[in-house]
């Protein structure tokens, strides 16, 4: 079958064929980690189900293919809600930087994070972490600094409250505090890596956070659509073993404002349609819930292909 590119001037490139057209379009995401199985899931079933090839487009850091996005040059991206937020508004990790061609596609699934230490020590709430060694730096990933510092300040302490160890990434401040370099990190309750951790370190210990109303507003503030919550033990899942508090966000997938309503639409659709494909390429999916890929998201902006299949599904309100 002969195929020909098209160069379109928004930057798509569109591949027709002689029987039918198939599209090709990119989804950023991070080379490594919960973000690259969450698009490697969507890629897989937008390509089976939605009538084009998505292919994962790895880059380092959420804040690399953002303005990919918004640029034009990238259809896809996935994020947390927070830096989906900062990157549109121009705030905290894009200050001055805004990317207003950014507009959501859907709510995908609620993570779970918190402040994590080995069972066998004496940290027991946040308040204990102060003079603790801690991970900073995170140049690879700067999420976590804003993440550890909203930690922090759930017990009344900042970064200053502890003794900093510099570290590059989310994986390498794992594996510091596997090797006893650091006191805690910040990890996803539920994530494959916990378990490594707890098995390295004798078991492990999420800390759990106040969550006062006063708390609460603080989170919002640091963190725009995450707050806390409690999470209830598994004894298939370590690290909580009674009730404890955790930062619960959501995470997103989103577009440029030049992707067609078509294409939008149609992945939106292979998502709604194909949970349980979704869950078999990773379990994060497991708390997807396709009824809430329309959530309002504050004065964020849905896509309109995506609009169209809330409004079809009837659960646009």
């Amino acid at each position: 079958m002969a195929f020909k590119s098209v160069l379109l001037a928004a930057g798509a490139i569109v591949i027709t064929a002689s029987v039918a057209s198939a599209q090709t379009v990119g989804i950023g995401t991070t080379a490594k980690g919960a973000t690259s199985q969450v698009s490697a899931a969507i890629a897989k079933v937008a390509s089976q189900h939605a009538g084009m090839q998505m292919r994962p487009t790895p880059m380092a850091g959420t804040q690399k293919y953002i303005p990919a996005v918004n640029d034009g040059s990238l259809e896809f991206g996935v994020a947390n809600i927070m830096q989906t937020a900062w990157s549109i508004n121009g705030q905290v990790l894009s200050e001055g930087r805004p990317n207003p061609n950014i507009r959501l596609v859907a709510t995908l699934m609620k993570f779970r994070v918190g402040p994590l230490v080995g069972k066998k020590t004496n940290f027991r709430s946040v308040g204990d972490l102060k003079g603790s060694r801690a991970p900073t730096g995170f140049k690879a990933a700067p999420l976590f600094n804003e993440i550890i510092k909203t930690a922090l300040a759930t017990g009344d302490l900042t970064i200053s409250d502890t003794k900093n160890v510099p570290i590059s990434a989310l994986v390498p401040s794992w594996k510091a505090l596997m090797a006893g370099k650091i006191d805690f990190a910040i990890g996803a309750y539920g994530s494959g890596f916990m378990k490594l951790i707890a098995k390295k370190t004798g078991g492990i210990r999420f800390i759990s956070m106040d969550m006062s109303p006063a708390t609460q507003a603080k989170v919002a503030k640091m963190m725009p659509g995450a707050d806390i919550r409690t999470v209830q033990p598994n004894p298939k899942i370590p690290g909580v073993e009674v009730p404890t508090n955790l930062f619960h966000f959501d995470y997103m997938l989103f577009a440029g404002k030049h992707v067609s309503d078509d294409v939008a639409y149609r992945v939106a659709k292979a998502m709604h349609d194909n949970k349980k494909s979704l869950v078999g390429a990773s379990p994060m999916w497991r708390g997807f819930n396709p009824k809430g890929m329309s959530k309002k998201q504050g004065d964020l902006k849905y896509h309109p292909g995506a609009i169209k299949l809330f409004k079809e599904k009837g659960i646009w309100k």
